[in-house]
């Protein structure tokens, strides 16, 4: 059978990357639609503030908003740079995995190499659409963190893994946020320290990578999270909520103050509604892009992590 390093390296490098470009074209649309509850999939591509359908040819990646200057053609209204970083990163995640994955193993055949460059560059997408929602809505959607489990369950021979294996670590994964965080923290103050989308995200680490996988995603995620924070805080002063959560809280207190007993009933469960003793919600900086980071990195480096981890433990 034909093995990777029989195959043309550069051609699959120029593949890769359009591939991994059109596919960060599609993630725009999931990062928009998804957390506003439209379809992914119906209607096409088209404006989001005067809805005219956006022609193929104006909707190349990255090369569409170069030329157009940051603006749509049919109305003029300025496009985020966003855009052309989430398919400039699609396109990078393709060419990584393919250069640090599957380039990585090249006696294996064509048939499994390729299904370890999907099953890493599935991963890799979800986490890029995850962090960008994250980021404007604090919360990680349980298609990527749920989904994610599920595949790295299911491929997890991929990384010499057992299918039981897999399914134990991505449990521990859970526990190890969700008992300080959530459950210990609940018996403390009455309400949740974090959401459970971080536990599903060390749960699908788990799942993926095993114990160390869950070390290296909450400890890296950690640190990367915490010099985040402080670059955050050096450039704007200060941290707040970002503009959909605080909407998102407006309502929900709007609702309660009419009487509404489900909105009261979100508003005492959800960590980001907590208020300190001036009636002021506490600035709070989204963790999970820093988790999907993390995850993202070991996908990449993941031999070296591990190497670097039982040298460093005597494992």
């Amino acid at each position: 059978m034909l093995l990777v390093d029989e195959l043309p390296h550069n051609a699959l490098r120029v593949c890769a990357t359009l591939f991994g470009l059109i596919w960060g074209s599609f993630l725009n649309v999931v990062i928009y639609r998804s957390p506003r509850g439209l379809s992914v999939v119906r209607p096409g591509s088209q404006c989001p503030v005067c809805h005219k359908p956006i022609r193929a040819w104006n909707n190349i990646p990255v090369v569409s908003w170069l030329v157009l200057r940051g603006k749509a053609r049919c109305c003029g209204v300025k496009v985020s740079p966003r855009y052309p970083i989430v398919e400039a990163l699609g396109g990078a995640a393709s060419l990584a995995v393919l250069e640090l994955v599957v380039f990585a193993m090249p006696e294996a055949t064509v048939l499994r190499a390729a299904a370890v460059y999907v099953t890493d560059f599935a991963a890799i997408l979800g986490l890029i659409a995850a962090a960008f929602i994250d980021l404007e809505f604090m919360y990680l959607p349980d298609a990527v963190t749920l989904g994610g489990t599920v595949l790295g369950i299911m491929t997890s021979s991929f990384r010499g893994m057992t299918i039981a294996g897999s399914l134990v670590t991505a449990v521990i994964g859970f526990l190890v946020a969700y008992i300080p965080f959530v459950f210990l923290y609940r018996m403390v103050r009455g309400r949740a320290g974090m959401g459970l989308g971080d536990a599903k995200l060390l749960m699908m680490a788990g799942a993926f990578f095993g114990l160390i996988g869950i070390a290296w995603t909450l400890l890296a995620g950690a640190v990367q999270g915490t010099l985040g924070a402080f670059v955050l805080w050096l450039l704007r002063g200060k941290i707040e909520l970002p503009q959909g959560v605080k909407e998102e809280l407006a309502e929900l207190r709007k609702l309660a103050s009419e009487g509404d007993a489900e909105a009261k009933a979100i508003l005492a469960e959800d960590p980001l509604a907590e208020e300190d003793a001036e009636g002021q919600t506490f600035a709070r900086m989204a963790f999970g892009p820093f988790l999907a980071l993390a995850f993202i990195e070991h996908v990449l480096f993941g031999p070296v992590i591990v190497e670097y981890a039982r040298q460093m433990f005597f494992l």
